[in-house]
C-alpha cells in the first residue's frame, strides 16, 4: 500500500477533525478527542497559527490513517526554534509500515523550513513502541514530566 502525506493548511478542518478520531481510537481516549471537538472556526484559527504544525498520512483510498500535531517553540537563550511533538498516532491496521518513520520525517522538513535545530517528544514508560520508534530516530533523556493545575477547583478538570 501506498500512503501519502499533507501538511494541513487552513482549509484542511476536515482532515483535522479526521485525525481526532484516529488520535482517540489509537490512545483509547475517545472522550478527550471526541467528546467537545471544538468548532470549525476555532480548528480554522488554530491551522492559521504559525506555530501549529498538523500532518497527516492517508492511504490510497485518501482516508486519514495516521498524524501527528506539533508546536513550534521560539527560544529566548538564542535565535532559534525547537519543534515538540505534541500527538502522533497511526491506525492499528497501518501499523508497522513505515507510517509514524515517514511522518516524523516530514516533520522534520517543516523544522528545517523553521530553522528548527530539534525536534523533542515525550512517550509514557509503557509504550514500548513509541519508544522503539523514538529511540531509532534520536536520543533519548531520562527526565520527568509534571503536570500543574491552573485551576485544582475549576468544574471542568483535566483529570
Amino acid at each position: 500500500m501506498r500512503y501519502s502525506y499533507m501538511q494541513l493548511a487552513v482549509s484542511d478542518v476536515g482532515l483535522l477533525k479526521k485525525l481526532l478520531t484516529v488520535f482517540g481510537e489509537a490512545f483509547r481516549e475517545f472522550d478527550t478527542y471526541q467528546s467537545a471537538v471544538p468548532s470549525d472556526a476555532y480548528l480554522r484559527t488554530l491551522l492559521s497559527r504559525s506555530h501549529f504544525i498538523a500532518s497527516v498520512a492517508m492511504n490510497d483510498e485518501e482516508q486519514v490513517v495516521g498524524g501527528l500535531v506539533a508546536y513550534e517553540l521560539e527560544k529566548f537563550e538564542q535565535d532559534r526554534r525547537e519543534i515538540y511533538l505534541y500527538d502522533l498516532a497511526v491506525v492499528e491496521s497501518h501499523r508497522r509500515k513505515g507510517v509514524a518513520t515517514q511522518l516524523i520525517e516530514e516533520l522534520k522538513r517543516a523544522a528545517k523550513e523553521r530553522d528548527a535545530y530539534v525536534i523533542f517528544v515525550q512517550a509514557d514508560k509503557t509504550d514500548a513502541a513509541a519508544i522503539r520508534l523514538y529511540e531509532s530516530l534520536g536520543a533519548k533523556e531520562d527526565v520527568y514530566h509534571f503536570d500543574i493545575m491552573v485551576d485544582p477547583f475549576s468544574s471542568n478538570p483535566r483529570w
